[in-house]
């Protein structure tokens, strides 16, 4: 019965449901969320709630991980979520009410049906939801990797890679995979180890660089560290640190320079 009811009702109670939402909503949520053609995910969602308690579990179960993918994409936050769902069923309730549908003798089956529906839709769109968000967030981290440390062909057989922020014994490793693997694909025969915009080279980060530097020279190439500012020169110096077997420059392009000469080239003005 409680089924017949929402269906037949949907419309007045997704609008009432809607408005429930804008008006309980903080700004940041409303102008995250409500703008993001809210309408139409919002009716989805209600779809959603019909569909689980009409009972075809199958169907409700494709259509919800789908659901979850969509709104992770879109940074719905989870609390959101669940306090929509929440609030559907409240509206649901007090339309019932109003209506006359819920009676005194068939108050306590009307109340069962809706907890229980509300109680397991709830679960199971927070575990499709973790879900969808475990799997997101591990393809950013995958996709941070790669991009935090790029191997950038600028000559032929010159690569630059730049650095920027912090290096983690995490970040090392990576460095160090996307280094040797893109000295094999270019043909590398100078790189240049760009640490302009690493704030701190402490005794960890300088061991990285230096074995980076030695596991560059076993795959036939040779490294260049550049973008050595006066602080980091001090730092280096007082703490000792041996950087003998690498060479370094200042400045990008005084890098690129010497990588030139080393590969017996040069940069000359064009003439007329």
């Amino acid at each position: 019965m409680t089924l017949k009811y929402i269906q037949h009702n949907k419309e007045d109670i997704f609008k009432e449901w809607l408005n429930r939402l804008k008006e309980d909503s903080d700004e940041t949520i409303t102008n995250v969320i409500l703008d993001q053609n809210f309408e139409t995910y919002g009716r989805e969602l209600v779809e959603l709630a019909i569909l689980k308690i009409s009972g075809k579990k199958d169907e409700y179960e494709r259509q919800s991980e789908n659901f979850s993918d969509r709104i992770v994409s879109l940074g719905w936050p989870l609390r959101f979520v669940v306090n929509a769902l929440d609030v559907l069923g409240d509206v649901v309730f007090d339309e019932m009410v109003k209506d006359k549908y819920i009676r005194p003798e068939n108050e306590a089956k009307v109340m069962h049906d809706l907890n229980h529906w509300l109680k397991a839709m709830n679960s199971e769109i927070i575990n499709d939801y973790t879900v969808s968000w475990e799997r997101t967030i591990a393809n950013q981290k995958i996709a941070l990797q790669e991009l935090s440390a790029p191997l950038i062909p600028v000559f032929e057989g010159i690569t630059v890679m730049p650095l920027i922020g912090m290096i983690d014994t995490e970040r090392a490793k990576q460095i160090m995979e996307n280094l040797l693997q893109g000295v094999v694909k270019h043909r590398s025969e100078v790189v240049l180890i760009d640490i302009t915009g690493v704030p701190v080279v402490d005794t960890m980060v300088a061991h990285h660089i230096i074995q980076a530097a030695d596991a560059v020279h076993l795959v036939g190439a040779k490294c260049m560290l550049v973008g050595i500012r006066s602080e980091i020169a001090q730092t280096i110096v007082s703490l000792g640190i041996d950087l003998n077997r690498i060479i370094t420059k200042n400045t990008m392009k005084s890098g690129v320079e010497a990588a030139l000469e080393m590969t017996k080239r040069k940069i000359v003005p064009l003439e007329g």
